[in-house]
């Protein structure tokens, strides 16, 4: 059976950052791994969910709204995967870190906190995807993004 992409990484090279995974004709997946993987520390489900209630929804309201394909969690805990079409990945940083940002300034109520609107509606909570989001932009602003896993098997 064929490999694929995410497994042939060697995982205990990554560091928290933006990578492309892979590109498949005009759609692009990027992994957003906003933990070191296999360093015990991982995301709890309530950050993971809330993340994704937040991040999704600035992405898909983001001057690259028309070209999001899917956000969600990787089942690892260590972040999440993004598909664009026809993605630009300087423009891809550039809209991600604006959208964390909006995260980090946001007051209110989680979006999609309601029943009608997700299927558990209850396991959100705003602070710790703030905490997970400033973590992350402080590893995207601490060093050049290259896009690129380092250490393949």
């Amino acid at each position: 059976m064929e490999r694929i992409t995410s497994f042939s990484v060697d995982h205990d090279f990554i560091d928290p950052g933006i990578y492309v995974s892979r590109i498949d004709g005009d759609i692009t997946t990027y992994d957003l791994r906003t933990r070191k993987p296999n360093a015990g520390c991982y995301m709890d489900n309530i950050t993971m969910h809330t993340v994704e209630h937040m991040l999704a929804t600035y992405l898909r309201n983001s001057e690259i709204k028309d070209d999001v394909i899917y956000f969600g969690p990787m089942g690892c805990q260590t972040g999440f995967y993004l598909l664009l079409r026809n993605a630009d990945n300087a423009k891809t940083l550039s809209v991600l870190k604006d959208c964390l940002s909006k995260v980090l300034e946001y007051e209110g109520k989680v979006f999609g906190a309601e029943r009608k609107e997700c299927g558990n509606y209850q396991n959100l909570d705003l602070a710790s995807a703030k905490a997970e989001c400033k973590a992350y932009l402080s590893a995207l602003n601490k060093k050049e993004q290259t896009f690129r896993y380092e250490k393949e098997l």
